[in-house]
C-alpha cells in the first residue's frame, strides 16, 4: 500500500472517531467498588469466585437512602438495560445473612420489586448474569437504624398466622405498552432464625406461570426478605390470571391463582 493511501486512511479514521458520539462507560473492573464498601472483597469471593464480574450502571437498584423501618426496606431491581439476563442475585454486604433473593426472569422482565430486612447500614446490590456468563453488578447504599434481621416477626407471635399461612393475594394490572404488572403478597412470617427462641422459617421458592402453564419467573427467597413478602413483577400479557406455586423450608405448599 502506498504511503499516501495509508495517510488517507488514517485521516479518515481520525475524522470518524472525532465525529462519533462519546461512549458512556457502563462497566468498570470489579476490583474498584463504586460504593467503597469494606466488604466488597468478601462478597466477590462468596458469590463470584472464578467468575467474570463488572460493575454496571445498567443494573439499577432503587431503595430509600434512609430506611424508615429496618424490617421493611422497599427495593426495586431492574436489569432490563442488559440483553440476555438469565439470573439476578440480590445481596446486602453487611447483613448477617448476605443473600436476600435470586430470580430467573424466564419470560418476565428482568426486574423485581420487593422488601427486605437490614441489620445495619449496608450496600444493597443486584448482580445480573447474562448469557455469556458475566455478572453485572449494580447497587446503592441504604442507611438503617438496624436490627431488622434479629427482630422477631409480628406473625410469629400471632395465633392467626397458622390459619393464613401461605395465603396469596394480588392483582394483575394492564400496562399501556400491552404488557402486564403483577403485584402479589404471600402471608408468611419469614423468620430469619436469628431472634432468640424462634427457628428459621421462610419461603424458599416461588414459580409464576401463565394460564397455559408457561413459566414467567422463578424466585428463590432467603431469610432477609420481609415478612408477608410483596412482589411486583412486569411480564408479557399472561391472560386473565397467573398461577403462583412454591413452598417454604418446612414443606408447606403455596398454590394459588392471581386474577385481574
Amino acid at each position: 500500500m502506498r504511503p499516501t493511501t495509508v495517510l488517507a486512511l488514517a485521516t479518515l479514521w481520525l475524522c470518524s472517531v472525532a465525529d462519533a458520539p462519546a461512549a458512556v462507560p457502563v462497566a468498570v473492573h470489579a476490583s474498584t467498588d463504586p460504593l467503597d464498601s469494606a466488604r466488597w472483597g468478601d462478597m466477590a469471593k462468596t458469590f463470584f469466585a472464578g467468575r467474570t464480574v463488572v460493575f454496571d450502571a445498567r443494573v439499577k437498584v432503587v431503595a430509600p437512602a434512609i430506611a424508615e423501618d429496618s424490617l421493611n426496606v422497599p427495593v426495586s431491581v431492574d436489569a432490563s438495560g442488559l440483553a440476555g439476563v438469565e439470573e439476578v442475585l440480590v445481596f446486602a454486604d453487611f447483613n448477617p445473612i448476605l443473600a436476600v433473593l435470586r430470580f430467573r426472569p424466564v419470560k418476565a422482565k428482568p426486574a423485581l420489586g420487593f422488601r427486605l430486612k437490614l441489620q445495619q447500614s449496608s450496600p444493597v446490590r443486584a448482580a445480573a448474569r447474562t448469557a455469556d456468563g458475566v455478572w453485572h453488578v449494580g447497587g446503592t447504599w441504604v442507611t438503617a437504624t438496624g436490627g431488622g434481621c434479629t427482630a422477631p416477626s409480628t406473625g410469629s407471635g400471632s395465633p392467626e398466622w397458622q390459619e393464613r399461612l401461605n395465603q396469596v393475594s394480588g392483582r394483575i394490572f394492564p400496562r399501556s405498552d400491552g404488557s402486564e404488572r403483577l403485584r402479589m403478597r404471600v402471608i408468611h412470617p419469614m423468620d430469619t432464625g436469628l431472634a432468640q427462641g424462634i427457628p428459621v422459617f421462610h419461603i424458599e421458592e416461588l414459580t409464576l406461570s401463565d394460564e397455559s402453564g408457561a413459566e414467567l419467573m422463578r424466585i428463590q427467597t432467603y431469610e432477609p426478605v420481609s415478612e408477608n413478602p410483596l412482589f411486583t413483577i412486569d411480564m408479557p400479557a399472561a391472560g386473565t390470571r397467573v398461577r403462583a406455586r412454591g413452598r417454604d423450608n418446612n414443606g408447606n405448599r403455596i398454590d394459588a391463582w392471581v386474577t385481574q
